[in-house]
């Protein structure tokens, strides 16, 4: 059984999930904005007490690495390296964008997905193709890189910066889930897919970290 953990965005989410016979036995999602670190063990619980299951029936870990917010994705990464090597099984990471272009895929078939979420004031734009293969993997973009990006393959759209493609492009797009992150299930799909390669995961930051070192503390260095 795989354990999925995404704290990339808003949503604090965990599932389990059968690789064999592809169901998902078991999922807990709470709607936080902030505050995941307090909350991820005990949403974990709740998807395992849904499956009925326990920690030692768990065979592998899978995480949201991002894009996504800082903090959120740190506190997944931890989470899942913490509970691979406590219960001594491999972990994985999917992207964000990855597992939108999934979600979007379902609705879509055939179609080629680029995906644009939030990254500062920046998007983080990731193309896949027709049967989910990464034509370009997540990178930071202006949005008018991302509505040249659409008007060039015509894809269907998904990603919470949506909006801001749309508002660049005059022609009409197919449009997937215009959110921050996807379904847990979907991260849950590729990770059955996804063969460890003995590293753990790590996260995807496209951008530096918007809080700085606070200078005024700091001290002068001997000599200098």
């Amino acid at each position: 059984m795989i354990l999925v953990i995404d704290t990339s965005a808003a949503l604090c989410a965990a599932c389990v999930f059968d690789p064999d016979s592809g169901q998902e036995l078991g999922r807990s999602v709470l709607d936080l904005g902030k505050g995941h670190a307090e909350h991820m063990i005990a949403v974990i619980d709740d998807a395992l007490a849904e499956a009925k299951l326990g920690y030692s029936n768990l065979s592998k870990i899978a995480v949201s690495v991002g894009p996504g917010s800082f903090t959120g994705v740190r506190v997944g990464v931890a989470a899942a390296r913490g509970l691979a090597l406590a219960l001594k099984v491999p972990a994985v990471g999917v992207t964000t964008s990855e597992a939108l272009g999934a979600e979007t895929r379902a609705a879509w078939p055939a179609r080629k997905v680029l995906v644009v979420t939030k990254a500062g004031d920046r998007a983080a734009l990731a193309l896949f193709d027709e049967a989910g293969n990464t034509i370009e993997a997540p990178r930071l973009a202006t949005f008018d890189e991302a509505a040249e990006l659409a008007r060039a393959v015509s894809p269907v759209l998904a990603g919470d910066m949506v909006p801001e493609v749309l508002a660049r492009i005059l022609a009409g797009f197919d449009l997937g889930p215009q959110r921050a992150t996807a379904d847990i299930r979907y991260f849950a799909e590729i990770a059955a897919r996804r063969l460890s390669d003995g590293t753990m995961p790590k996260p995807l930051y496209l951008r530096p970290a918007d809080a700085k070192p606070n200078l005024n503390f700091a001290l002068p260095v001997k000599g200098g």
